[in-house]
């Protein structure tokens, strides 16, 4: 969770407060305290991922994080990504006919 927070530029107590959680809810989770299913389901809805990726169970984060994520990159980042993209996939355009 940790990486999540650290990615949404907010710091713990600030999501606390949007999530309405009473102050160092957060922190004690990252400590070791486990948080009931409904928190664990309103945490992975507030970073758009699932509980599983929370958990650790998977470790592949939701499409709409990947969009996410994307959405800030910069404009020449994202012509990079593209470019790394379009070099995979002509090179291994075979594989998908």
């Amino acid at each position: 969770m940790k990486d999540l927070i650290d990615k949404s530029r907010k710091s713990f107590n600030q999501i606390e407060r949007e999530l309405g959680y009473p102050r160092n809810t957060l922190y004690n989770y990252k400590i070791g305290k486990k948080p009931s299913a409904d928190r664990l389901v309103e945490i992975a809805e507030y970073f758009e991922v699932s509980a599983s990726y929370l958990t650790g169970i998977d470790d592949t984060l939701t499409n709409k994080s990947i969009r996410t994520i994307f959405e800030d990159l910069t404009t020449e980042q994202k012509k990079e990504l593209y470019q790394i993209c379009h070099e995979w996939i002509c090179s291994n355009l075979d594989d998908f006919k």
